[in-house]
Order: C-alpha cells, then structure tokens, then sequence
C-alpha cells in the first residue's frame, strides 16, 4: 500500500510535467510574437496558457494545502498576480494595445521562471523530505 511520501514522490513529479507545459506555452508564445504571427494564433496561445495555468495553480494550490506547506499564502499570491499579469496581456491584446506584447510575455517567462526555481523548488524539497 502507497504512503504518502510515495503519494507526495508522484505527485511532486506530477507537478514537474505541469511546469515543463506551463513553460513550454509561455515560450511558444514569445516564439509567437517575435515571429509576427498574426493576432488569432497570438490569442490562442494566451487562452492555452491561462486555462492552464488556472488548472495547474489550482491543482498545486490543493497539494500545498494537503501538505500544510508552511508558504502557502505567499505561493498563492504569486500564482493570483501570474493569472493577472496574464489576463491584462489578453485583454490588452484583444482591444489591439498590444505593442509591448514582446516585453510583456518575456517578462511573465522570467517571473514564471523565478517562481518554479524558488517557491515551487522549496514546496518540492519539502514533499520530497516528507515535511
């Protein structure tokens, strides 16, 4: 019968796989708009990426509350300002004011990137230790 450090074990490497998605959907979509691509694919790519990210933060949000994580509000709230960081950019895309989407998606790949090394990589030695 599994344990929860197994439970914890696949789980950790669950959310792993969900990271390599959710960054994998922020680099097409700075492919997207360094290639000129036109603004239906651009918006598709945005909807991809903030539908998953919602299930992905939910998920992981659920995980950390199992766990009792010990950063868990702090981790939320940088998960709320990503989704809004990532809403404004589809909004303004949407209405046309989008001349600093180049920027904009970089910016949210390096926060993103910030995040994973930092709040996810604790939350993830934590589960791995059994704590």
């Amino acid at each position: 019968m599994p344990n929860i450090s197994d439970f914890n074990s696949a789980s950790g490497a669950a959310t792993d796989r969900e990271h390599d998605v959710q960054l994998g959907l922020l680099q097409a979509l700075c492919r997207a708009v360094a290639d000129n691509r036109d603004a239906a694919s651009v918006s598709e790519i945005l909807d991809q990426l903030i539908a998953y990210s919602e299930a992905h933060f939910m998920s992981e949000e659920l995980l950390m509350r199992l766990n009792s994580h010990d950063d868990y509000a702090d981790h939320v709230d940088d998960h709320g300002q990503m989704l809004d960081r990532l809403r404004q950019i589809a909004a303004d895309h949407a209405a046309g004011n989008s001349p600093l989407l180049a920027a904009q998606a970089a910016e949210i790949l390096g926060f993103v990137r910030g995040h994973i090394d930092t709040r996810d990589r604790h939350f993830a030695d934590r589960l791995r230790d059994g704590q």
